[in-house]
């Protein structure tokens, strides 16, 4: 999440204090006037990223002529959230809702969103929980419970710039080092180097748990042990974010969320003037404006070469816990997160990989050549730690306090204390 996403977030968490307070009867939506259920549904979104909803409505529309859709789109993330907690908290929030995954345990704490266990469970559900990969519900299970489902995925990978690898003397492709098992991170580190060394970036990361944490495991090091923070205090951890800052202090690393206008992660990476950058499917949109043959993806790597657990980013689909016509927006939920929904919703070129077991083929199409990598990844990964995922706006300060030291306005020792404490006083 970038360091203005975050702190949007912050403040979108702090307006939602009251959520707790006025959570109780209400509802959303009804009838139609038209002898129809009308279920509302927001998310947000680019025009061309909710244009991938269309053939979903179409389909669904087919199906069930009883029930009309009306989608409430916002085009900002974190102003979509703004929106959403004023509308849960006035009564007047659509029937189901996106929720991204630093705010769905705010949302189920506050009791607004409805448990969905017995209906994942009947026998004629769509979307069963054992359909989709435990690592991936995050902090949508609260005490045992299920509040949101993973509606698709996008595992935080490496995608690589062929060209700017081979201007900077590196002659090893990483996606066949990975096959060979040979993937390492001091294999990485060193292109890096090479990188650097050549007047290009090594790696483009966002400020998120995403590509610190994937960094952190690379090391060997850990974030949480036994439910206690130990990213500061562990010595392979404290390497890795040691290596992290100084790497961003030399350029070697850029912060995606510093870089200027007009000369960000897109110019860069399309003008081969960076050998790696971080991030999910979503990439695809933007090498694709370049030559497209020059990217491929590869997992972060680990110590020994062996794989090791991804980073997963997810958002959930829940249901309000007021909605009026539940029954019919469970159908449009379980129908949208199922298999068959998010191969309508992801196919062709999607910027998402699917959270449910069975729809790899959409990611399976041709492009990048490792596409396998975005399956293998979010098979045996995680949306965040739960710790963490459990604890509104843990994360989001976090990423904030690192970013003093990423921009070394902090020494290391002090913000090991700083995030020492801060994390400690959060999970009391």
């Amino acid at each position: 999440m970038s360091t203005t996403r975050a702190a949007k977030a912050l403040a979108v968490l702090a307006a939602g204090a009251a959520l707790v307070a006025t959570s109780g009867c209400g509802g959303s939506s009804g009838s139609s006037g038209s002898g129809k259920t009308t279920v509302t549904w927001s998310t947000w979104g680019s025009p061309e990223e909710l244009d991938r909803f269309k053939d979903f409505e179409k389909e669904f529309a087919k199906r069930h002529p009883d029930i009309r859709l009306k989608l409430q789109a916002v085009p900002d993330y974190s102003d979509y959230h703004a929106k959403l907690l004023t509308q849960l908290s006035s009564k007047t929030a659509p029937d189901v809702m996106y929720v991204g995954d630093d705010f769905v345990a705010k949302f189920a704490s506050a009791g607004v969103l409805s448990p969905l266990d017995d209906k994942m469970a009947a026998a004629d559900s769509k979307a069963k929980k054992e359909d989709f990969f435990d690592g991936l519900y995050g902090g949508a299970k609260r005490d045992g419970r299920i509040y949101g489902i993973p509606n698709d995925a996008n595992p935080e990978v490496l995608w690589y710039d062929k060209q700017a690898l081979k201007a900077a003397g590196i002659t090893e492709d990483p996606a066949t080092l990975n096959e060979q098992g040979k993937w390492t991170m001091a294999t990485y580190l060193e292109m890096n180097r090479k990188l650097k060394a050549a007047d290009r970036a090594g790696s483009i990361f966002y400020n998120w748990y995403g590509s610190t944490y994937s960094m952190i495991n690379g090391f060997g090091g850990k974030v949480y042990d036994g439910g206690k923070f130990v990213a500061t205090t562990d010595p392979k951890s404290r390497e890795a974010i040691k290596t992290l800052a100084t790497g961003y202090q030399d350029k070697t690393f850029l912060v995606a969320d510093n870089l200027p206008e007009g000369n960000g992660v897109e110019p860069q990476f399309i003008k081969h003037k960076a050998g790696f950058v971080a991030g999910g499917r979503w990439l695809i949109d933007t090498v694709m404006k370049g030559e497209k043959d020059s990217y491929d993806i590869v997992p972060f790597p680990s110590q020994t070469g062996a794989p090791m657990p991804q980073t997963v980013a997810t958002s959930f689909l829940a249901l309000n816990k007021d909605s009026k016509q539940a029954e019919a927006a469970w159908t449009f939920m379980s129908e949208f997160v199922s298999k068959e929904g998010q191969i309508t919703r992801l196919k062709g070129g999607g910027n998402a990989v699917p959270s449910v077991k069975g729809a790899e083929s959409v990611v399976m199409e041709g492009y990048p050549a490792h596409a396998q990598t975005f399956i293998d990844a979010r098979n045996g990964g995680f949306a965040n730690y739960p710790e963490e995922a459990g604890v509104p706006d843990l994360t989001a300060s976090i990423n904030d306090s690192l970013m003093k030291l990423w921009t070394d306005k902090v020494g290391f020792d002090q913000e090991m204390t700083d995030l020492t404490a801060l994390v400690a006083a959060k999970l009391r």
